[in-house]
């Protein structure tokens, strides 16, 4: 790896667990998401998988999301998603049942990195 960030899209680092299964297989296995963006995710575990497998996840605040295997590497594999999801749902804290709005979940920037400054308000040195 050249350590240059060559993707398009921002993920977020986050430890969270999810069940995967692969499509026609019955047994679900638990796995653990290093990273997720709005398309894709890396996952980590104990689960075999190869390049091209599709695969049904299922996580806390977004339910089953369905993928494709796009690269293996050792234990960690990452998943491009069939359709874009909302990856600061799976922030939040579990969705309360009684809430008036359960799909309403106040989004958090705190891991985002700050807009670049204006270059003419910057002093000279």
């Amino acid at each position: 790896m050249t350590g240059v960030e060559t993707r398009s899209v921002s993920r977020d680092s986050l430890f969270l667990l999810a069940n995967v299964r692969v499509e026609q297989g019955e047994e679900s296995h638990r796995i653990r998401v290093r990273n997720l963006s709005d398309g894709g995710m890396m996952g980590e575990g104990n689960l075999r998988v190869k390049r091209g497998n599709r695969l049904l996840i299922e996580m806390r605040n977004l339910g089953r999301v369905e993928g494709t295997v796009a690269w293996v590497q050792d234990n960690r594999f990452g998943i491009a998603f069939d359709e874009d999801i909302d990856s600061q749902l799976a922030r939040g804290g579990p969705v309360d049942p009684q809430a008036d709005d359960p799909a309403v979940i106040e989004r958090s920037w705190q891991h985002r990195a700050p807009k670049s400054p204006d270059p003419l308000s910057l002093r000279k040195v």
